[in-house]
């Protein structure tokens, strides 16, 4: 949702400049950007088990604005491909894991039940995006069918900042986000359903 109204300011000044730089260079690949985003971003939960507050805020944000890249570049050099996609998605869950992995063991003792739900409610929350792109018609410029909602990967990535430079706010961050993240599924599912229903009526 927040994407919607910085998109494209940020990817004027933060992406295309860095986008047509990297695509100068032979040695660089969007899968190698996208692989780099990861090991950023599993190297941000590392930090925060052991404590590392500034370092993993570093490292998400970093890890963040490379996944932004990838994209882009991979459509600046018309390399865009099913398997990057395929190694984005799962990437994306790759550091979303190891976040709240991460937020989990900086006090296990208090954020057990936040972090198992907050986990579900992304299980929940990404198979509700795959199986509607898979019944869903493509017509954007990613290479899958792309369906918006309150919660994306932008506002998770906020929650997850506010987490770590707020650790005494992370249960209620945490129960918040699961909140906001199952609206964003129900109301998702209830989309397609009712775009199905009126594809079918149409027919």
């Amino acid at each position: 949702m927040l994407e919607h109204y910085w998109r494209n300011g940020y990817q004027k000044w933060c992406v295309d400049p860095i986008v047509n730089l990297l695509a100068k260079s032979k040695k660089i690949s969007a899968n190698k950007i996208t692989l780099t985003a990861a090991i950023t971003g599993v190297f941000a939960g590392i930090s925060l088990a052991l404590h590392w507050s500034a370092v993993a805020f570093i490292l998400l944000l970093l890890s963040g604005w490379l996944d932004t890249l990838d994209g882009s570049f991979a459509r600046k050099t018309q390399s865009s491909s099913h398997r990057g996609s395929v190694l984005d998605i799962v990437c994306d869950r790759l550091v979303e894991f190891f976040i709240v992995f991460g937020l989990f063991l900086y006090a296990p003792e208090t954020r057990a039940l936040a972090a198992i739900c907050l986990l579900g409610s992304f299980l929940l929350c990404i198979s509700s995006f795959l199986v509607v792109a898979i019944f869903s018609e493509n017509q954007g410029e990613r290479s899958f069918y792309y369906s918006p909602g309150l919660i994306e990967r932008t506002e998770a990535f906020v929650f997850f900042a506010l987490m770590i430079l707020l650790p005494s706010l992370f249960n209620l961050l945490a129960w918040l986000l699961i909140l906001l993240v199952m609206i964003t599924t129900v109301t998702r599912v209830l989309e397609f359903y009712r775009q199905q229903g009126a594809l079918h009526e149409h027919h």
